[in-house]
């Protein structure tokens, strides 16, 4: 699986360069035969790029499944009944975890676009002769905004993901479940017939996300990749301190 890895990840540089291409195309109004190029190569850069979202996801559950193995020798757990109060609780709370998360991430990605759009406007109304394209734009606050929201937003995220795994497995018993739980909810795929309908051409839908990548890139580059990264560090970092939760955990049921 992870010998395709390279070929996608070549192939995938397209994607992004294209499409940015195409809505500067559609903002200037271009010529149609220039948009269907820029179109042809972005196809095949979102495509690979899907494909190896595909890969990469699936190398991670095979990965994360052979680690919460490890994690549950290490802490002496022969088994998990998930018949038991305890580890039907943390399959839950491990499923949630995911939608958790991806939520996270999308609100980062709104706060953020929403900033961006409060600064364009203010140049716009502050800046002369910038709508008439005689000026230039002050590049550096826009630049600062994404890369401060980048940094900034992911504290939330990343505390969910960190701290997770000393909380259940210092003070309950759960952390296996919770990992098996936060594991087969993260690979889980789909698309509805709703999402489906969205976006035909010409539609308010498509216009946004040809011009400005509003509605298909904050899915399918922020909260799409998401789970691999959730599940592989809450699986790492709990075999890490397997040790130490093997002679702390439950703490909260031995005080009860």
């Amino acid at each position: 699986m992870l010998s395709n890895i390279a070929f996608g990840l070549a192939i995938d540089a397209y994607g992004p360069t294209c499409d940015n291409a195409g809505g500067i195309i559609e903002i200037a109004g271009m010529s149609h035969k220039i948009r269907k190029r820029t179109d042809a190569l972005d196809a095949a850069g979102n495509t690979t790029a899907a494909i190896g979202k595909g890969f990469a996801i699936g190398y991670a559950t095979l990965v994360c499944l052979a680690l919460i193995l490890a994690y549950v020798g290490r802490v002496c757990v022969k088994f998990i009944d998930v018949l038991t109060p305890k580890a039907f609780i943390g399959l839950i709370v491990g499923a949630i975890l995911h939608y958790w998360f991806s939520a996270m991430t999308m609100k980062s990605v709104g706060r953020t676009t929403l900033k961006m759009v409060e600064e364009i406007r203010q140049e716009f109304n502050t800046i002369p002769r910038l709508m008439e394209g005689r000026a230039k734009p002050d590049y550096k606050n826009c630049v600062k905004i994404s890369t401060d929201a980048s940094l900034r937003e992911m504290i939330p995220p990343g505390a969910l993901v960190m701290l997770t795994p000393l909380i259940v497995g210092t003070l309950f018993e759960t952390l296996a479940s919770v990992l098996a739980g936060s594991l087969i909810s993260s690979v889980q795929a789909g698309v509805g017939e709703h999402a489906k309908s969205l976006g035909p051409k010409g539609s308010e839908c498509n216009k946004a996300e040809v011009i400005g990548d509003t509605i298909g890139d904050p899915l399918k580059d922020t909260s799409g990749p998401s789970p691999n990264i959730l599940i592989k560090l809450m699986v790492v970092e709990s075999l890490v301190v397997a040790s130490f939760l093997a002679a702390h955990r439950g703490l909260l049921f031995k005080f009860l």
